[in-house]
Order: C-alpha cells, then sequence, then structure tokens
C-alpha cells in the first residue's frame, strides 16, 4: 500500500498536532472496525475557526488526514467547514489508497462532532 508524498509528509510532520487548552468545540471519532481514534479542537469566534488542532492514535492515513484538516479548515466558517468532504480530505492528500478511505472520514466525522459541541456550548 503505497501512500503519496503529502500523506507521508503529514504523517511524519503532523501540523496542529495537540491539546488546545482554550478549545471551545472539542470532537471525538473513532473507527471500531481498524480502532484508530481522533479528536479534533477548534478555537471558533463568531462563526469563524480561528484554530484547529488534533491528537490522533492510528495508521500514518489517520494522522495525516486530522493534521491536514486543521489546515484545511483555519479561517473557514462554520457552514464552510461543515461542507467538507471525505473526499475533499483525502484529495488535499494526494489521494488515499482505496482500503485507507476510512481515514478521510474519521477527520471529518471528528471535525463536525467538534462543530456541533461548540454549537452546544454556545446555547
Amino acid at each position: 500500500m503505497a501512500y503519496s508524498a503529502l500523506v507521508m509528509d503529514h504523517f511524519q510532520r503532523p501540523r496542529n498536532a495537540g491539546v488546545m487548552e482554550d478549545a471551545n468545540g472539542v470532537g471525538d471519532e473513532e473507527n471500531p472496525a481498524c480502532g484508530d481514534v481522533a479528536r479534533l479542537f477548534l478555537r471558533i469566534e463568531g462563526e469563524i475557526i480561528l484554530r484547529a488542532s488534533f491528537q490522533a492514535r492510528g495508521c500514518p492515513a489517520s494522522i495525516a488526514a486530522c493534521s491536514v484538516t486543521t489546515e484545511m479548515v483555519r479561517g473557514k466558517t462554520l457552514a464552510e467547514a461543515e461542507a467538507l468532504k471525505r473526499e475533499d480530505v483525502a484529495n488535499a492528500l494526494g489521494g488515499l489508497p482505496r482500503g485507507k478511505v476510512h481515514c478521510s472520514v474519521l477527520a471529518a466525522d471528528a471535525l463536525r462532532n467538534a462543530i456541533q459541541d461548540h454549537r452546544r456550548r454556545a446555547a
């Protein structure tokens, strides 16, 4: 199974990895089939995502998907971030092997869960 150079770059040098202490939206997601786990942290003001970070445990594709997702959503509105599809995450990584597409789902679902958490807190 060959990963793209972008997947390997995000895996070996993940962007925005770590806990965000001032997050006001946190989303967890797990893939029970493979055991990969992701937690996405968002700092949102108004309707704009100012910062995003993550913690993840899993294969290189899962780590890379979470890393690239944090870069993709920074500066986006909540509506723009919610519209992000797993294909967008996979494409931003130069594609994923067929057996690893679920990793982009993990990141996209964790993002949606973080946005939902933010909305619950703000209500």
